[in-house]
């Protein structure tokens, strides 16, 4: 693995903004723009994915680190829920769903990845 000198460097973080784009993009427009509370709970789960990635990364510590990329993990989780009401709703298109649901998956499995690597990495950090 490259070695990462920040959070901006990690994969994970990158598929997480991508996503935190998308929601905001989607979540601007049409019925969906006028749901403030439901608006409001999708945005706010999917800061936290990237959010929780990069607290983590910053914490210094891998076993701080693993608990933050599980917490990111979750609120992934949460995303890929709140996705269906969307679909439900009829806030988003089949196809914004196919695509948003695809991304949130495809970050969810990088985090659950990165998790495992340092599960059996050497690496301890600073703290540990």
């Amino acid at each position: 693995m490259a070695k990462i000198n920040s959070f901006e460097d990690i994969k994970a973080w990158q598929k997480a903004r991508e996503l935190n784009k998308e929601i905001y993009k989607v979540s601007n427009s049409g019925s969906f723009s006028k749901d403030f509370g439901f608006k409001d709970q999708i945005r706010r789960a999917s800061v936290s994915i990237l959010s929780n990635i990069a607290e983590g990364f910053e914490r210094d510590g891998s076993k701080e680190f693993k608990q933050f990329l599980s917490i990111a993990k979750g609120s992934a989780g949460e995303v890929r829920a709140q996705l269906y009401v969307c679909l439900d709703l009829e806030y988003i298109t089949k196809e914004e769903f196919e695509k948003l649901n695809s991304l949130v998956i495809e970050t969810s499995k990088m985090i659950s990845g990165f998790i495992n690597y340092l599960k059996e990495s050497e690496l301890k950090g600073s703290k540990f």
